[in-house]
């Protein structure tokens, strides 16, 4: 749609804050920023009052007041409900202020982030409205009651052709044919490559949430079969965004797995988005352990920008993140982990040439180039 505002509704509670590394409010501040840049208005976020400070600058802010959240019994009902061709009371419930938010004003373009009622919401506004999916989003609904929530939706926005994939299968034919892919770009202004180290082991580090589906349990069990005097291993992060919470059983399990790593372990714990670009640049090889089907995982383009070596699960819409620059292993597989890691830290000339490549992939897939796929699914509309 030429010309029209775009705005951005995220789920109800998500900080649109660079205090956070949330992946949704990362996308959004990302398009954003490229589509300013390119001369589109300027775009607008629905947000939770109550969600944290400062806010990214990338975006006008319309704020809301968050109703309950569905209960547990709720979270049972609802799925039943609309199994039963109803809609889902306790989701209509929540989504419905920020609906409320934006359904008088002007004509724009809504991006659903995850949110598969909204359309139903909006459903007599005057508003383009658009289903942005970051996860299979389809686990509770029966193929008709899905066509029911998108029969309102111009269109689907899947974040990989995996996850696309999924939904095509998920969903009605005439819905299916809505379907587009918009991959997220990164930020190489951002995200740099650091001149490299004389000296010094060679750092290789997972970042991102430190729970099971992450599998960073994975790069340790992968760290047993590693025997060299000059790599160490860096954990980065938590299972959520506070920094002083209790550790969880699964991060007592890996400390106890580091307890049996060759290799020296150190756990950096939460970083803040503005601290990850340099957390980064202080890293030689970067792991992307993952054990489940990740539709896309945005570390992986903030380690190609920064030039890193990359070693990453063949699962998901990891592939279609990492292209040819970077080495795919099998998902769950400590040894074949451990033999690329293995070659990386055998080969430094290897890893000049895994770092080239990762940083030409990333300066060419930046946001920008994620906003001109976009606007052209939405020009189109």
């Amino acid at each position: 749609m030429p010309g029209e505002r775009v705005i951005h509704l995220i789920t109800p509670g998500d900080h649109f804050s660079p205090r956070t590394g949330s992946a949704i409010p990362t996308v959004v501040d990302g398009l954003a920023r490229a589509a300013e840049r390119a001369g589109a208005p300027r775009h607008a976020v629905v947000l939770d009052e109550s969600t944290w400070t400062p806010r990214y600058d990338s975006a006008d802010i319309i704020e809301y007041v968050r109703a309950p959240g569905p209960t547990r019994l709720e979270r049972y009902t609802d799925p039943l409900r609309g199994r039963m061709g109803m809609p889902r009371a306790a989701g209509a419930r929540y989504y419905e202020p920020l609906a409320a938010a934006v359904s008088d004003l002007p004509p724009s373009v809504v991006l659903a982030h995850n949110a598969p009622i909204v359309p139903w919401l909006l459903r007599d506004s005057a508003h383009t409205v658009v289903l942005y999916a970051h996860n299979d989003l389809w686990g509770t609904y029966s193929r008709a009651e899905a066509g029911r929530a998108l029969r309102d939706a111009a269109a689907i926005v899947c974040v990989s052709e995996s996850l696309a994939s999924t939904t095509r299968e998920r969903v009605p034919a005439g819905i299916a044919e809505r379907i587009h892919v918009v991959r997220s770009g990164v930020d190489p202004q951002q995200f740099t490559p650091r001149v490299a180290r004389a000296d010094g082991p060679v750092r290789i580090a997972f970042m991102g949430r430190v729970i099971p589906d992450k599998g960073p349990d994975v790069l340790l069990r992968a760290a047993s079969e590693l025997d060299s005097a000059h790599a160490e291993i860096v954990i980065i992060g938590r299972p959520g965004f506070a920094a002083d919470a209790p550790l969880s059983d699964y991060e007592r399990e890996l400390r106890r797995l580091a307890g049996e790593s060759r290799i020296p372990v150190r756990f950096a714990g939460f970083a803040a988005r503005t601290e990850l670009a340099e957390e980064l640049r202080a890293v030689d090889v970067f792991v992307v352990p993952s054990r489940w089907n990740e539709p896309a995982t945005l570390t992986v383009g903030e380690a190609l920008a920064t030039g890193l070596p990359t070693v990453a699960s063949d699962i998901g819409g990891i592939p279609e993140m990492l292209g040819d620059a970077g080495m795919l292993v099998p998902a769950d597989d400590p040894p074949a982990l451990a033999a690329a890691l293995r070659g990386l830290l055998a080969d430094p000339d290897a890893r000049g040439r895994w770092s080239q490549k990762a940083r030409a992939r990333a300066e060419a897939r930046d946001w920008s180039w994620s906003w001109t796929h976009l606007s052209h699914v939405l020009d189109g509309l």
